[in-house]
Parts: structure tokens; sequence; C-alpha cells
């Protein structure tokens, strides 16, 4: 008996141990944690003026600067998140932004802003840099920008909406906390108490992300929430879309580009317009960059203008960069403000001094590095051209992705026409022999264009040339010609073109020796087909390249299409 109470307390506590064991592994694992987390580190704070970005619902990669009492974005995110028309000049420490009737200036560094109506003091500075990084005033970007923000501090983060659809919300029906992820084990980013309203992002089986009202965003069990509704949040109703106005005409224009190369040929207005019906604006190239310090030669006629006038046209005169292109930089004239007021200032007060129409700029081979200085040339024109009544047009190439730089889109707003160069489909310079501008060529560009672009703010321009191909096993070759031209080619060497649908154009070829000659030929039927695709999406009219070098019969096809 003695031998067996030893045993048996042995056994009791063996069981008893065994059971405490048990029951402290049960209470960690059904016990919920009390790690808190550490919310710099959550939130990525790296200093004192390190600011986290939550935008709408979720915490982006961009972060915003706390100095000296202002929140700050680099230019770089204000044109990602908020608008894209704030312009950095480095070399002259100016930030811009254009306006429908004005240029606003800051100087980088400094506190007030410059207007048409004087200075203005803002009492914080508005854009400074920060090594190679321009920090704009979040502030200041919400003068001109449709978005709030609020802000919340240990740690230093910005709530930033630019959206307002409906969102779920509810109310925490019990104290709890807010975790980083679901489980009861997850560490405590927050506590939530009873009442508090959180927005509802995702829901699952047992537990919900949601962001509390200071933007933590984390995950609580759903027992612990009520009952869930929509809300539509309340707008923006500080900030008002200032309103570009456009002097788009009511009637379909049919533009032709007269190709002027010195004053005498002002005089060929009545020969290369004699044979043409309905050609309502006429574009003379009359301007050419020539320096870098914003000159350009001129041509402009008075007596032309009249003259144009009185046959019932308007004249919207090109300023282009193509004739002097070996000797003019378009980074330099277009990256400096000050070359940009000097071209823009005297491009302007001839256009009124000689009573003309419109402007049409013709900058061809814009690099990618000068898109943004570009853009903001079209924009700053835009001024006076509205202010006078002055049409802007701008010409674009067709390609997908080779000026996307040019932000047509842009252009759609500021500008009157965008005008599309519905042809170079295959050119000179091309690897092989091809159609100058097939169908779908032409479709696309202007598909593209009215998903960017108001379709009545559109312009496709259709070639009146051919390329005459020649290939052989050293290489290809090719010429432009007009119609006629073309067409005594193809007589004279007895070719037998066909229709190809592919490219909706007549289509023909011989060889001679070793030579491959090819023609995809622009005439009536392939014009035709090509009005039709642009009537198919409404667009503002037509233009043509160049005037001269077309059929007499192609005004009969496109007063069809005006007629429309």
């Amino acid at each position: 008996m003695k031998k067996i109470i030893p045993i048996a307390v042995a056994i009791v506590l063996i069981i008893v141990i065994g059971g405490v064991s048990v029951g402290l592994k049960l209470v960690e694992k059904y016990s919920y944690s009390k790690e808190r987390a550490d919310l710099d580190e959550y939130f990525g704070i790296s200093s004192n003026e390190d600011t986290a970005v939550i935008l709408g619902n979720e915490m982006i990669q961009e972060r915003a600067r706390l100095i000296d009492g202002v929140y700050y974005m680099n230019l770089s995110s204000v044109h990602l998140y908020f608008n894209d028309r704030f312009y950095e000049d480095r070399n002259e420490n100016l930030l811009l932004y254009t306006l429908p009737d004005d240029i606003v200036r800051c100087e980088i560094g400094g506190s007030a802003k410059e207007t048409k109506n004087g200075t203005e003091e803002l009492g914080y500075v508005a854009a400074r840099y920060e090594g190679d990084a321009l920090l704009v005033a979040l502030d200041y970007v919400k003068e001109y920008s449709n978005f709030s923000y609020q802000a919340f501090s240990e740690p230093n983060r910005l709530q930033i909406d630019t959206a307002w659809e409906e969102i779920n919300v509810c109310e925490i029906a019990k104290d709890t906390a807010v975790r980083i992820r679901g489980g009861i084990k997850s560490a405590i980013l927050a506590d939530a108490a009873a009442g508090e309203r959180v927005t509802v992002l995702e829901q699952m089986e047992n537990w919900t992300k949601v962001k509390t009202a200071d933007s933590i965003i984390g995950y609580v069990e759903n027992k612990r929430l009520g009952e869930i509704r929509a809300e539509q949040p309340i707008p923006v109703s500080d900030y008002t879309e200032p309103e570009y106005t456009s002097v788009t005409r009511d009637y379909k224009i049919n533009l032709g580009w007269h190709v002027i190369a010195g004053e005498a040929g002002n005089d060929t207005l009545q020969s290369v317009t004699e044979k043409t019906k309905g050609l309502n604006v006429i574009s003379p190239t009359w301007f050419k960059l020539c320096d870098n310090e914003g000159g350009f030669t001129s041509f402009a006629s008075k007596s032309y203008v009249d003259k144009a006038h009185g046959m019932g046209m308007e004249v919207w005169a090109v300023i282009e960069n193509i004739e002097y292109k070996d000797s003019i930089d378009m980074y330099e004239i277009l990256s400096s403000t000050s070359t940009r007021a000097k071209l823009i200032e005297s491009l302007v007060s001839v256009v009124k001094e000689f009573g003309i129409d419109g402007i049409n700029v013709d900058f061809e081979t814009i690099s990618i590095d000068c898109g943004e200085h570009f853009v903001e040339f079209i924009r700053e024109l835009s001024i006076p051209c509205r202010q006078n009544g002055i049409v802007l047009s701008i010409d674009n190439y067709v390609p997908k992705g080779y000026n996307d730089h040019y932000n047509r889109k842009e252009q759609g707003i500021v500008a009157d026409y965008v005008i599309i160069m519905g042809y170079d489909e295959h050119f000179a310079g091309s690897s092989e022999a091809g159609s100058v501008a097939s169908i779908d060529f032409v479709e696309e560009g202007i598909e593209r264009t009215v998903d960017q672009v108001p379709p009545e703010k559109v312009i496709n321009a259709v070639p009146f040339y051919t390329r005459i191909w020649e290939t052989t096993g050293s290489g290809i070759s090719s010429q432009a010609v007009g119609m006629e031209m073309a067409e005594e080619y193809v007589s004279a060497h007895n070719i037998v073109t066909e229709w190809d649908e592919a490219a909706c154009q007549n289509y023909g070829e011989y060889t001679s020796g070793d030579t491959l000659h090819q023609v995809w030929l622009e005439d009536e039927e392939s014009i035709r087909v090509k009005l039709n695709i642009m009537e198919k999406y409404g667009i503002g009219g037509v233009a043509s390249w160049r005037l001269g070098f077309e059929k007499p019969q192609i005004w009969d096809v496109i007063g069809e299409y005006l007629n429309q």
C-alpha cells in the first residue's frame, strides 16, 4: 500500500501537469494577441518630415514631406495623381500653371504668385527643391486641382481623396482592435471603440478589411462590426474646373495646305485653288522657325489674306520647324519660358497685323524629353488665341506611340482643332514598300484620337500624293508624286492595277530586270473610303496635303463628304 501511494501521487501530478499544459496551449491558441505593431515601421516613416500617403483606400508608394508645417509632394507625383499642368522651368527657377486666360508664375523658393492681376502672398513656400526633386505644396496644388486631404500625426500620414464614389461603412459594435492581418494573433495597429465609424474595404469569412477615421487600414473580426450600409461621400465643393472655350466652327472644315517657299509663292493662290470645290480654309506655310531665340521667317501677305477672304476661305497660317531643322534646337526653344513668350508674342502680333484667322502648329520630330515643353507651348499659345478669336490647330502623326508625348488629350482641351496627318505610313526612309495611307492605318489614327479628343475637334488629313517604289537586291527607294503623275506613270508602263481590299487602294506593279516597281494609288476611290471612315467617327473635317497634287475630280468626292 505504501508503494502504491507514491505511484498514484505521481500519476495525479502527471495528469495535473498535462492538463495545465494542455490548458495553457488552448489559452495560447484561442487568446487574442496584445502585441502592438510599430506604426512608424508599418507606415515606412524614415524621418520627422517623412509622411505616408493614403490615396483613397490604399497606401501608395509615393511619399509626402512635412516642412515648416506645410505638406509637399514632388512634381512627378503631383502630375501623376492630381494635375499635370504644373510646369517647371529649372533654368529660370519658375513653377508655372497655365489657365485659360493667364499664366500663374511662382518663383521656386518664394512665397508669392504672380498673375495678370498682380502679386499675391501665399504665406508659405509654394515650391522648393530637395536635391534634384521639385517639391510642390499641396495647398498650392489644391488651388488648381480637385482633391481633398486630411493630415494625421504619430505617425505622419495624409488621407487624400480624388474621387467620391459610393462606399460601404459601418460602426464598431463592440470595443475591439484593428490588426495588421485577419487573425487574433496578428499585431494590433489601433484600438477601435464601440460606435466608431469605419470604411469597409473587403469582407471575408471571419474578418473584414477596414479603414479607420484616421486612415489606418487593417482587419477587424466580423462579429465586432455593426450593420454595413452604403454611403455617398461629400465631394470637394471649393474647386471649380476652369472653362477652356473654343472657336470651333459649326460646319465641317475643308482645309488645304498651300506650300509657299518664298514671297512669290503668294501669287499662286488663284492657280492652286481654281479647281477646288468647297475649300473653306487655306493654310499657307508662311512661318518657319529659324533660330533658337524664338525667331521665325515670314512670308505673310495682307493681300493674300484679303484675297482668300474674298474667295470664302479662312487663312490658318502654318508655323513649322522643318525648313531650318539642322540649325535649330527645339528643346532649347521650347524649354525656355522667356523664349516661348517671345515666340508667342511675335507670332500673335503678325497674325493680328495681317488679319490671319488661325495658326496651324506643325512641329515635327519633337523628342520625348521635349514633349512637356511642347505641350506647355501649346497651352501658353492658346491664351492669346482664345482672347483674340484666333483658331489654333495642331498637327500630329498617326503611328501609335510615336508621338504620345504630344499629349493629344491636352491639345483637345486647350486648342481648337487636332489634326491627324493621316499619311506617311510608308515614307522615304521606310525599310519596305507599302501604302502611304492604308485604310487600317487611317482608321487607327482617327479611332485613337477621338478616344482622347472630342470628335468635332478632330480633322483627318488625306494625302494627295502617291509613292512610286523601286526594290532591288541592293535596297529600296521611292519618290512622292501627285495623283495625275502617278496615273501617267501607271499608263506609261502599262501597269494593270487591281483593288487591294486590305489597303482600300488600287495597286499595281511590274518588274524591270532585277527591279520591282510598285504603286499604291491615291485616287477618287481611295479618298472616298477614307472620307467614309471619317464620317463614321463624326469628326470635324478633312485636310489635304498638299494643294496642287490632286486630280480635279477629288473635289467632287470631298464635296459629297462635306454635304453628308
